[in-house]
């Protein structure tokens, strides 16, 4: 997401005018990006004034772009400052600009890793060459239009109030050459290495191309596993990530000298527990030494092991991968590492009757010279879940080992999005969050009428990549257990019925082809991850008068996570009611972050659905996911006819209701208002307004969203997305003349005109299946009216 973008001109202006950190937090806060702390704000201030001076040089192009803050797909993380151009040989290129405000620099032994003061304290921090880089692998990762459009990415960092040599010393050579540093006496050097890539204005509008260009999908690490066991760096580990990792290999040196080490790293759901786990174990296990991968969670080990059958032998698989209660009968020091992954669920006893061992924690430190927790308390699922900081701390305190703390923080499920997870605490009233409102957020979330609906949706969702399923509450009896000829979940009212996915795929069901038709449980999807989720909120979770209640009564008679309650319940009613009350709170909140892309919601209690209906503002039942934004809802200011100086202050708004779900009705266009672009936009001739309506542009272009447009340049259309006018042609669905694609042509030489085209096809780029190209022959391809380019949502 695009927050600031200028080209260079306007840019020194705004530096100039000391409005620029105003036009960026103003920005934020209209993307839906949340408030801007007063330091951040600062940050900007000061060091947008650094870039001023680098960029003053006459020979870097004024019309280069500028983009500020720009939001990585898929993750939390936002690049500094990137500038666009063409370098000497009219290659495309962005420059990625990692800005720090530190003004002193140690060298540490760890790999990508310094200390500086910061926040009130010297931290281990991530080599700002190596942020750069890794920015810059994640963009090239995630966006389509950096291969496609072959646009080189060139990744630097600039330390504008820095002196110290030990950021470029040699111990950080390899990353300094994939991203430069420059320090505070190195302003020429940098303007020099701009220069030596920009030479040319940003002429082919790079920054939108990198903006509108198509999201790959995110990997999956189960997909993925058996590339990372033989040594491939699947994932790429970035800021905090990196830190641990690197924290890990430090201690291991540590523990042999022979001081027991533990390593407590705390982190959310998506935050890549997991990956780094795993990417520890490989790394581990190519030193040579004796490492597990620990769950409580039998779901993601038997996943795990799946996928690598047939890539390694079994007794091999088994001796990586391990449940918490494999220790109880070992000695000290039996292990050199045991990285225990969603280390929350750990137990105090073992074995299937709980009657093994004293302490599941006790026993994995006692076990290894290194012990890793990797800890999210807030998913705590089962009553006799007793993995916490604090049971974690005071054993290790008890085997007399040191123990280290950590935190993961970047965001990399449902779609990078912080927000999402910070709505869903604040629906769940597990906590007080600022984020209310869930409609600027990139990320699916609905509520729906029915558990037909839910199936329904959920099928279509899981099509393309079999990563899409429902979930539940266990608040059914597991009757197909014993009879497979009937269903657990049965709502007749709804025409629904499904069984539990609990039986001969077991813990496997996640990553079976046919296995969208039974419905999951927290105890085979917690520890993994889906594309999408619709999840069945039972009545163990209600509202009344806007207040979440819980019933642990409705749990299923066949669900052992809140045995123990009942009993409990006997002597501290109030204790046990919160116990169970967190318990059900957090198995909601795991099965709603399980989706990367998005999250479906149906309750069985209508009074609870509606109140998850009206928190995302979904106010009738047919209205669920906002099909239809009303038209007078338009975000930009109109100028009044006396202050209006064209394309100076304001663009013409053009009311034809461009389609993007077919061509709409209306065949002359017809300028009716002037409107503000938004601050970091600055006017120009031949730019326009207009409302996008429909559902076959919406990966790119929301339905009803209000798009900037600029009349066609001249030069190629290839690939571009373009609103564009046939009078021949009307579309079945609303018999039109209007439409907004992405533009491909096919061509052939002819003698006479060089070249003519045989199709023109337009494009849909539609989450749904069931928009199709249009496609235009070459006797009517010549009545094809370009009439502009799309440029940007102005309203997301």
């Amino acid at each position: 997401m695009l927050v600031y973008t200028a080209d260079k001109n306007q840019f020194l202006e705004d530096v100039r005018s000391s409005e620029i950190d105003d036009r960026i937090a103003d920005s934020m806060k209209q993307k839906g990006l949340g408030r801007v702390s007063q330091a951040e704000v600062a940050s900007w201030r000061n060091s947008m004034k650094y870039m001023m001076a680098v960029l003053l040089e006459d020979s870097i192009p004024g019309d280069a772009g500028v983009a500020i803050e720009y939001s990585i797909p898929q993750t939390s993380k936002r690049i500094d400052f990137i500038l666009t151009g063409k370098d000497s040989q009219d290659r495309n290129t962005a420059i990625i600009i990692e800005l720090k405000q530190w003004s002193s620099v140690e060298a540490t032994e760890k790999d990508a890793i310094v200390e500086t003061f910061v926040g009130g304290s010297t931290r281990e921090m991530l080599h700002p060459s190596y942020q750069a880089w890794s920015y810059a692998a994640l963009l090239e990762d995630f966006n389509e239009s950096i291969e496609l459009d072959d646009i080189a990415l060139r990744p630097c960092a600039y330390l504008h109030n820095c002196t110290s040599k030990s950021v470029v010393s040699d111990a950080y050579k390899a990353h300094l050459k994939r991203a430069p540093a420059f320090l505070k006496r190195d302003t020429q050097r940098l303007t020099r290495f701009i220069q030596q890539y920009v030479r040319k204005g940003d002429r082919d509008q790079i920054l939108y191309r990198i903006e509108n260009g198509r999201i790959r999908p995110s990997k999956s690490l189960t997909e993925h596993l058996a590339s990372l066991l033989e040594g491939n760096r699947e994932f790429l580990m970035i800021d905090d990530q990196k830190l641990v990792f690197e924290q890990a290999l430090k201690m291991w040196k540590a523990a042999l000298d022979g001081q027991k080490q533990v390593l407590l790293v705390e982190g959310g759901p998506g935050t890549g527990k997991s990956v780094v786990a795993i990417n520890l174990l490989v790394e581990f296990i190519q030193q040579g030494l004796l490492s597990h991968y620990v769950t409580r969670n039998s779901a993601p080990r038997e996943v795990y092991r799946s996928m690598l059958s047939g890539t390694m032998k079994k007794n091999r698989i088994d001796n990586l991968f391990k449940g918490s209660g494999s220790y109880h009968s070992g000695d000290r020091d039996d292990f050199d590492v045991l990285i225990v992954d969603e280390a929350h669920r750990l137990n105090q006893k073992s074995g299937m009757f709980q009657h093994l061992g004293e302490n599941q924690v006790k026993e994995i430190i006692s076990s290894a010279k290194l012990s890793i927790f990797f800890l999210d308390e807030d998913q705590q699922v089962t009553w006799r879940d007793i993995g916490s900081r604090k049971e974690i701390e005071a054993w290790a305190i008890n085997e007399q080992a040191t123990i280290t703390t950590a935190e993961l923080k970047s965001q990399f499920r449902c779609n990078g999005s912080d927000g999402y997870l910070a709505w869903l605490d604040h629906a769940l009233q597990i906590r007080n969050t600022a984020n209310f409102d869930a409609e600027d957020l990139d990320y699916t979330i609905a509520v729906v009428d029915s558990p037909a609906e839910l199936r329904d949706r959920i099928f279509e969702k899981n099509i393309d990549s079999n990563r899409a399923r429902l979930l539940a509450g266990y608040c059914w009896d597991w009757v197909s257990k014993k009879n497979p000829d009937k269903k657990d979940i049965v709502f007749p009212r709804h025409g629904f019925s499904m069984r539990w996915n609990l039986d001969k795929d077991g813990m496997l069901w996640l990553i079976q082809s046919n296995s969208v038709h039974e419905v999951g449980c927290i105890h085979t999807c917690q520890g993994l991850e889906l594309d999408y989720v619709g999840v069945i909120v039972g009545p163990d979770l209600i509202v009344r008068e806007g207040r979440i209640v819980t019933r642990p009564k409705e749990r299923s008679k066949n669900d052992s996570s809140i045995k123990g309650y009942k009993k409990d319940w006997s002597q501290n009613h109030q204790m046990a009611d919160e116990k169970a009350r967190r318990i059900i709170l957090n198995t909601y909140r795991t099965l709603m972050s399980r989706g990367m892309k998005g999250c479906y919601i149906w309750c069985v209690d209508p009074e609870t659905n509606e109140y998850f209906r009206n928190l995302l503002g979904q106010e009738t039942d047919t209205n669920v996911e906002f099909v239809d934004k009303p038209e007078q809802n338009m975000p930009l200011a109109i100028v009044p006819k006396e202050n209006l100086i064209p394309y100076k202050n304001a663009v013409p708004l053009v009311d034809f209701k461009a389609a993007a779900g077919g061509f709409l009705e209306g065949n002359q266009t017809e300028e009716l208002d002037w409107v503000e672009l938004p601050n970091h936009i600055q006017p120009r001739e031949g730019m326009f307004v207009a409302q996008v309506i429909g559902e076959s542009m919406n990966r790119r272009i929301p339905n009803g969203s209000w798009c900037l447009f600029e009349k066609p340049p001249g030069g190629t259309r290839q690939r571009k997305i373009v609103l564009v006018q046939h009078r021949e042609i009307d579309d079945p669905e609303t018999g039109g003349s209007y439409t907004v694609k992405r533009y491909t042509s096919e061509k052939r030489s002819n003698p006479d005109q060089k070249w003519e085209h045989i199709a023109i096809i337009l494009n849909p780029d539609s989450y749904e299946k069931e928009f199709e190209p249009i496609v235009l022959e070459a006797d009517s391809a010549a009545d094809l009216r370009v009439i502009g380019e799309f440029k940007a949502v102005l309203d997301n």
